[in-house]
């Protein structure tokens, strides 16, 4: 053999087996490298030198919320700045536990498994670099959300009988110009961080079992998941349907009779229990605008009725209440029915005041509120403002979007204001103790004490919205809040005071608005609200 035909042959070797060397590196470190890194068996996944580091979470001002710090047991741990967003966020505790909220829904972007951002994390692999995902910045303010979460525990005379004690419910606070989520409070709620902790530094379980086995479920977003009997707030449903479709006017007329009840709908009667108005109703015919103010119950079975099951249906479904939402997080739908039973006009009449089958969530009332707030059209609702790679491109923006078309009209909505307007300065709002009448922000509302039957407190719950003036009608409120507070009692009383001061921090120190004119002088009594 000549020296030639062994150099070729030597040539030839090296050859080959820089070509297998140079395709195992590619298999090992690109077409297998998620694997290996994911294998729980690999050591060097601990090192921060390889880790992923996962994104950050942002407020709407650039405020951080979660971020991951170096482990001291392996790779990166999640660190939250805002425990009161637990049931938002979620958490993160590793690959080898579920994450949940905003942390699971948002999972790709924040590992960097999407777009540009997984591009350069293979790159990142193959020269040892940790791999790096996308920042996500909300809609919330962290400010609005501190201040909701503080006034939450505003204390509330408790008498076990109108007013009882609980720690368990929800708030949601919206801009109905633009649909973007400022705050929302679930509670009970639990620590993120001890429960990261636990699982993913030290293994421990014993947290995590304390909170799955809580009877009061702190686990549980209740804004977005639970579902209430929501009582009276209900009627501002039937109400903006009734505008909405012309089947009654503010000054719809009903006489003694068909106020105080008892009469039949369909094959059903209603009152005289519910009718709340013979205690201090005098003169008869009363209106529309005087039964929603205090909350009657016979008269808005007849507005139900007389809208007919099958538009009554066909309003609820366009305000998104037995649809699904469009939103970052799931949420739980609404139900009027029961099972697949069909309605009927004797349902309907009890599901028109709130007291039937109707089951909604704290979002459902919010984004009702929304649409009355943001004069019939209802915006998209969102969590999620934007999302940005690691050079700080934009990977995903979300902008204000109505949400389909105008769910009702102009001056069906503004008609609701006003009523809303009656319930605060003239009606449940003027109960000792609510507060909310005397607020000067001019805060429009709904009360609602949800029946449970039995011996349970009823569900307490109020939507509002705020600043609004009876003196410039068309000038729109900028905040809705929604309020729930389980087995409460009285829903004035349980959460007039919190929500009060809530809108007062907001409004002062947040937003720091002029408040509007003050209601003017005997208003309830020239509009026949209260009567002398």
């Amino acid at each position: 053999m000549s020296i030639s035909t062994g150099i070729r042959r030597l040539t030839l070797f090296f050859v080959v087996m820089f070509v297998a060397f140079s395709g195992g590196l590619v298999y090992w470190q690109v077409v297998v490298a998620k694997e290996v890194t994911d294998n729980p068996h690999n050591g060097r996944a601990c090192l921060t030198d390889n880790a992923p580091v996962r994104g950050r979470i942002f407020d709407r001002n650039g405020v951080l919320l979660a971020e991951s710090k170096a482990s001291k047991a392996c790779g990166y741990v999640r660190h939250y700045t805002e425990p009161s967003l637990a049931g938002l966020i979620g958490y993160y505790a590793g690959p080898n536990f579920p994450a949940t909220g905003l942390e699971k829904q948002y999972d790709d972007y924040l590992s960097g498994r999407l777009g540009t951002t997984m591009l350069d994390n293979t790159m990142n692999r193959v020269l040892h670099r940790p791999p790096v995902g996308d920042d996500i910045y909300l809609t919330i303010d962290v400010r609005i959300q501190r201040i909701v979460n503080k006034h939450f525990d505003d204390p509330v005379p408790i008498d076990n009988d109108k007013t009882f004690k609980t720690d368990r419910g929800a708030v949601v606070v919206a801009d109905p110009k633009t649909g973007e989520i400022l705050a929302m409070v679930s509670r009970p709620s639990y620590d993120p961080n001890k429960l990261v902790e636990g699982l993913q530094e030290k293994g421990d379980l014993s947290y995590y079992n304390q909170l799955i086995k809580d009877p009061e479920q702190p686990l549980l977003m209740r804004p977005l998941q639970s579902r209430y009997v929501p009582g009276s707030v209900f009627k501002a449903v039937t109400l903006l349907a009734g505008l909405d479709s012309g089947k009654t006017t503010l000054n719809e007329q009903f006489d003694r009779k068909h106020a105080l009840g008892p009469i039949v709908v369909g094959q059903h009667q209603v009152g005289p229990t519910g009718n709340n108005l013979e205690p201090y109703t005098f003169r008869f015919p009363v209106t529309t605008e005087y039964g929603f103010t205090h909350s009657d119950n016979v008269i808005f079975a007849q507005i139900g009725a007389n809208i007919g099951v099958d538009a009554w249906q066909d309003y609820v479904k366009r305000f998104y209440i037995t649809q699904d939402i469009p939103f970052d997080l799931p949420i739980t739908k609404g139900s009027v029915t029961r099972g697949d039973q069909a309605l009927d006009v004797n349902l309907l009449a009890d599901n028109a005041f709130g007291q039937g089958v109707d089951f909604v969530t704290p979002m459902h009332m919010s984004l009702l509120t929304n649409i009355i707030a943001n004069d019939g059209q209802l915006m998209q609702p969102m969590i999620v403002s934007k999302i940005v790679d690691t050079n700080k491109n934009p990977m995903k923006t979300n902008s204000p979007q109505p949400l389909g078309s105008r769910q009702a009209s102009a001056q069906a909505a503004t008609g609701a204001r006003q009523a809303m307007y009656g319930v605060t300065h003239c009606g449940s709002g003027l109960v000792a103790g609510v507060n909310i009448s005397t607020s000067p922000w001019g805060i429009i509302s709904k009360t609602g004490t949800a029946e449970l039957g039995g011996n349970q407190p009823a569900h307490s719950w109020m939507i509002t919205a705020a600043p609004y003036s009876v003196s410039n009608p068309t000038e729109l409120p900028k905040l809705t809040i929604v309020a729930m507070k389980e087995n409460g009692g009285e829903g004035g009383s349980t959460t007039g005071p919190m929500i009060t001061n809530m809108y007062n921090d907001i409004f002062t120190n947040v937003m720091k608005i002029q408040q509007p004119p003050a209601t003017p002088s005997n208003y309830c009594y020239t509009t026949q609200l209260l009567q002398s």
